[in-house]
């Protein structure tokens, strides 16, 4: 039986934009830069700021389908040891969320949760999270956060810095040449 959430039903969003934020993002950390950088917000705020209504939801959109991406990759490397995606991955993410009280709202982590277990179960999280109204502000950061936190746990898995980023843009290439 097909489910309303399957991502074939879903907007993929534009999802170069998400991984362009995403990939900015996960280079920071990695050289040392654990806050925001102000000249990377002036550029992110600048970017944001000249965007309507439609490429916000399709930023969204691409995000989710990050997030769908990632989930999917992990789900298949966890199978291959016998390992429940779900199990392995939710409670670290979460764990991970709750040590960002600055930036990240405690009630802003069961939807995130929810997005990741959405995608870890074969369900669009974009489609899931639209049943609950429109995003809100306080779940822009959760959002981007969890993005980045799976992205850097399939680089960890890799033990390659640049797999997650690398995996996506590839993806990209070849949805062009087909």
């Amino acid at each position: 039986m097909s489910s309303p959430y399957d991502p074939q039903h879903a907007p993929v969003g534009d999802v170069g934009a998400a991984l362009m934020m995403i990939d900015s993002r996960l280079k920071g950390i990695h050289e040392g830069k654990t806050g925001i950088d102000p000249e990377q917000q002036v550029m992110v705020d600048q970017f944001t700021a000249s965007m309507g209504p439609e490429e916000v939801d399709d930023l969204l959109d691409g995000a989710c389908t990050l997030i769908f991406m990632f989930m999917t990759w992990l789900r298949k490397a966890h199978e291959d040891h016998d390992k429940d995606v779900i199990e392995y991955v939710v409670p670290n993410l979460v764990a991970t969320l709750r040590m960002m009280p600055r930036s990240i709202r405690p009630e802003a982590i069961p939807t995130m949760a929810g997005l990741v277990v959405a995608a870890g179960t074969g369900l669009s999280p974009s489609l899931w999270r639209r049943q609950y109204g429109d995003w809100t502000e306080e779940e822009m950061n959760p959002l981007e956060a969890t993005t980045v936190l799976l992205a850097e746990q399939i680089n960890r898995i890799t033990d390659d810095p640049d797999f997650a980023t690398r995996m996506i843009t590839e993806a990209l290439s070849r949805l062009e040449e087909a």
